[in-house]
C-alpha cells in the first residue's frame, strides 16, 4: 500500500496514480506562499516506509540501518528531489511511477 498525503489531504495510490490531485495540491500551497509538506507511507512485503519533504519539518532517522530495498527507495526520493526544496508535481509523479517498479 502506498498512501500519499499532501498537507492534510491524503489519498492511496494503490490504484492508478492521480497525477491531477498532486499537481493541484502542490501547485495551490506553491500559489499561497506555503511550504509544501508531502508525506509518502509505503507497507509493502518487508517495506514499512515513511518519507516527508523539508516542508513538513522536524525528521529524523529510524532506529535501524536501511535494508537494501529501502535504500534503493531513499535513493530515488533524493534523485526526484524530494528532500530539497523546490521540487513540483512532476517530481512526484515521477517517483511514485518509479516506486511501483521498485515494489513490484
Amino acid at each position: 500500500m502506498i498512501v500519499v498525503r499532501i498537507g492534510s489531504d491524503e489519498r492511496d495510490m494503490t490504484g492508478p496514480i492521480d497525477e491531477q490531485w498532486i499537481n493541484e495540491q502542490i501547485n495551490r500551497r506553491h500559489q499561497a506562499g506555503e511550504m509544501v509538506c508531502i508525506r509518502v507511507t509505503i507497507h509493502d512485503g518487508d517495506l514499512n516506509m515513511v518519507l516527508t519533504t523539508p516542508g513538513c519539518g522536524g525528521g529524523g532517522a529510524g532506529g535501524r540501518m536501511p535494508t537494501a530495498s529501502e535504500r534503493e527507495i531513499f535513493d530515488l526520493w533524493a534523485t526526484r528531489g524530494l528532500n530539497a526544496p523546490g521540487f513540483s508535481g512532476g517530481n512526484l509523479v515521477a517517483f511514485l511511477k518509479q516506486l511501483r517498479k521498485v515494489t513490484a
